[in-house]
């Protein structure tokens, strides 16, 4: 069993940034593919970026990239999401999850763990 804690969503301007951190518990946890997905109200949860077990191939959402990057610490448990130029459209709730394997995925249907998310508002 793996459990995800995710933290430092807030309320943030326009133009702004935050650092997304996700907690994994387990011993495993450098073996694993890693995503982050947020939800926006009345709308589908979606991709917004991944990285591999290793941590050397990452992936991001068109509506992100060049503007949020995905790391991880395998010494610490930990995944971060840095996200620049923050949009009001990017505003949701942020998943962290945990990959079925060690590449990183952009489908739902390969994540097999799931944080309660963060939230992230940004004000115009």
């Amino acid at each position: 069993q793996v459990q995800l804690l995710e933290s430092g969503g807030g309320l943030v301007q326009a133009g702004g940034s935050l650092r997304l951190s996700c907690a994994a518990s387990g011993r495993t946890f450098s073996m694993y593919g890693m995503g982050w997905f947020r939800q926006a109200p009345g709308q589908e949860r979606e991709f917004v970026a991944t990285i591999s077990a290793g941590g050397a191939a990452t992936h991001y959402a068109d509506s992100v990239q060049g503007r949020f990057t995905i790391s991880r610490d395998n010494a610490k448990n930990l995944v971060y999401l840095q996200m620049n130029s923050l949009k009001p459209a990017d505003t949701a709730l942020y998943f962290c999850a945990k990959c079925r394997g060690g590449a990183g995925m952009a489908s739902e249907d390969d994540y097999d763990y799931w944080g309660q998310g963060t939230q992230v508002t940004v004000s115009s």
